[in-house]
């Protein structure tokens, strides 16, 4: 018997992948990657065309997209749709604020930061665009373009897809998917073939920008074992056991959870990190580093504004620049929040949207800006002052310089292998967390995924990623991903709009307190309650529970309703999960039902153990939750007397009648909080 509601189109047993959203995303991965293996130089300079017609056709919509989602978050942080929790108004966060703050760290900065900490600073400083200046005007501006490249405005690409998808999975009760995110719009249609579009989207863009941000661990993490002596040279054979082994590690963390494998390594990684820059800057010009950490980041909040809206219509010489970093990291963190949104939701459950925002926008950022002007500053000033510009000569080789910095640095080998090992664990999170996220678009998140597909979506990267290093055809990929973030950058919009009305409707809906009062428990009812609480239930007790509390709720509520002159039916099935329905059928509107099914539930070691408890198995404990046909999600209510059951009912129903009666509401007349036909 199958006790999960599981959405049409799911397979059982065996694998839990939508076929609708796999096969095509295969077919896109796999056919893309064997044109960009195959031709590299074809498909490289095909998609570079395409790129750079969108660039110099399109900059002007990336600079206007990107201020648009940055100004629309902060915005709803600081009204009063920020107090909105993600989730029940009860819920609390899942994992501890730093724990938090650690995995967004992980999957959002990762492999990149330790790619452009010092390259990109010292790239600014070079360009030929800056050189007009004096040298402290040069290493001034550097680490503004940097620390904004790096800032606010990238994360508040992340945010927007995290926050939308994190709200009406939380909120709404739907799926964690892209798809979930236009719900308002599309309503019913998000389960048809145009949500599976989205999904399919979502998931090969996670794909191919796990595969590219990937290939520059890989060369990073060579170019760091050469400097060290440990390999002889750069070269395919050991990338290739790079990526085995900590793929590998990745697919291992993936196995034993998110709460387990990405987050202790995150924890790790972020000490490590800290620990690596408190190095750099108590051993480097530390009174230089902070003053300038100082006055860059006020010289880059005093310049926000133009920063944000430039796009260098009148300064024709800044265009190349311009579009190498500027559209190009735009471009990068779109294509990348599919993957980081989708990850960032998960991990955000029971946080209000202010605590979000404000906190996914601020922390990295100003962390962002510290380690770029730790770095950048401290690789420019080693570069002037004991290198001789022998680290200026290097901005082409970017994977390099880091090692090369740090011999300009007290004790070089130990900084090179603290950095080394913040690489490796970067790599396995951003794999880790990509691993998760490619298997939940592909199963619809769902809950009970086996485990073998995690392995098979780490052996597909690690296979393609090879393939591609070997041929030669990343460059092609990389550049394929970054033309993708075009189109998602119009649904990041469709995102903001859908928000926007589901948060007024949302205010409007507790403007109406129609959350109920506490229940009222009479001296009989505390003792039934009781017992519940102390016991885990079997599945018999369970099946009492719905004979003997569930179905008198339901016909004393038919039976009133009866005598309102409202026809109710009840019906019970053990298909496909026993349960019990209510059902008040309507004309014009959707019918209005309610269920109460039997609910396998994992229960923690440390419960099952106790011995002032009666013994149960970890495996299976039942309980009665409520369901609503569709993808909306339940909750449990074995503590319920018949009498809170039917306060529950009503709850729900008057909820349902109200926001039906108000013509302002129709943006969710179909939504899983009133459409229980969902």
């Amino acid at each position: 018997m199958n006790e999960t509601n599981q959405p049409a189109g799911r397979t059982g047993g065996f694998t839990t992948f939508l076929p609708r959203v796999v096969i095509p995303s295969l077919a896109v991965i796999l056919g893309v990657t064997v044109v960009c293996g195959l031709l590299p130089e074809t498909a490289a300079a095909a998609m570079s065309a395409i790129q750079n017609f969108i660039f110099e056709k399109f900059s002007w919509f990336y600079i206007i997209s990107v201020s648009v989602f940055t100004f629309f978050l902060l915005l709803v942080a600081c009204s009063r749709f920020g107090r909105i929790k993600l989730g029940d108004d009860d819920s609390e966060p899942e994992y501890s604020f730093f724990s938090w703050i650690a995995m967004l760290f992980a999957a959002g900065m990762g492999i990149g930061l330790m790619y452009f900490g010092v390259a990109e600073p010292l790239s600014h400083f070079n360009d030929p665009i800056l050189l007009q200046f004096p040298v402290q005007q040069r290493i001034k501006y550097a680490q503004m373009y940097s620390i904004f490249h790096w800032g606010i405005h990238a994360w508040a690409i992340y945010a927007v897809v995290g926050l939308s998808l994190a709200y009406f999975a939380y909120r709404y009760k739907l799926p964690l998917a892209l798809r979930s995110a236009v719900y308002p719009l599309l309503k019913d249609r998000i389960n048809g073939k145009i949500g599976d579009l989205i999904d399919i989207f979502a998931l090969c863009s996670t794909f191919f920008g796990l595969a590219t941000t990937l290939g520059f661990g890989v060369v990073q993490l060579n170019a760091g074992l050469e400097n060290l002596g440990i390999v002889a040279e750069s070269n395919f054979t050991w990338q290739s056991v790079i990526v085995i082994v900590f793929i590998g590690a990745a697919v291992l963390s993936a196995i034993s959870g998110i709460g387990k494998g990405v987050k202790i390594l995150s924890q790790t990684n972020i000490v490590i990190a800290v620990l690596l820059m408190l190095f750099v800057l108590f051993l480097g010009p530390t009174v230089y580093l902070l003053s300038s950490f100082s006055e860059g980041l006020g010289f880059y909040l005093g310049r926000f504004l133009p920063l944000t809206f430039n796009t260098y219509a009148y300064e024709i010489d800044h265009q190349s620049w311009f579009t190498s970093w500027t559209i190009i990291f735009w471009a990068w963190w779109i294509s990348w929040s599919p993957f980081v949104g989708l990850f960032i939701a998960k991990i955000s459950k029971g946080r209000t949207i202010r605590e979000f925002i404000l906190a996914v926008l601020l922390l990295p950022s100003i962390f962002n800006a510290l380690w770029m002007t730790i770095f950048g500053n401290g690789a420019i000033w080693a570069d002037l002052h004991s290198a001789n510009g022998a680290l200026s000569a290097l901005a082409g080789a970017p994977e390099t310089l880091l090692f090369r910095f740090f011999e300009e640095m007290p004790l070089p080998t130990v900084t090179s292998l603290f950095a080394l090992a913040i690489i490796c664990v970067f790599f396995i999170t951003s794999a880790d967390s990509g691993i998760y996220v490619m298997n939940s678009i592909a199963t619809g998140n769902h809950p009970r995924a086996p485990q073998w597909q995690k392995v098979f979506w780490g052996a597909l990267l690690a296979v393609l990623s090879l393939a591609l290093l070997k041929l030669g055809g990343l460059a092609a990929l990389q550049t394929m991903t970054l033309v993708a973030a075009l189109p998602f950058t119009v649904v990041m919009f469709l995102f903001c709009y859908s928000m926007g009305k589901a948060f007024v409707l949302d205010e409007k809906y507790h403007s109406l307190k129609l959350a109920g009062a506490p229940f009222n428990l009479s001296a009989a009812d505390w003792r039934t309650r009781l017992r519940r609480i102390l016991t885990v239930g079997k599945k018999e007790d369970v099946h009492d529970y719905l004979c003997n509390i569930v179905r008198p709720a339901f016909e004393e509520i038919a039976a009133e309703l009866e005598r309102n002159g409202v026809t109710a039916s009840i019906s019970e099935s053990d298909t496909p999960f026993p349960h019990v329905l209510l059902t008040i059928p309507h004309g014009n509107l959707r019918d209005f039902q309610y269920g109460v099914k039997i609910t396998r539930r994992k229960i923690g070691d440390a419960l099952a153990a106790e011995e002032n408890l009666p013994g149960i198995d970890s495996e299976k404990a039942y309980i009665p939750e409520t369901f609503f046909p569709g993808t909306r999600t339940g909750y449990g209510i074995r503590h319920f007397s018949t009498a809170e059951l039917i306060h529950d009912v009503i709850r729900q129903y008057e909820r349902e009648l109200h926001l039906y009666a108000d013509p302002s509401c129709q943006l969710i007349v179909s939504s899983p909080e009133t459409d229980p036909k969902r």
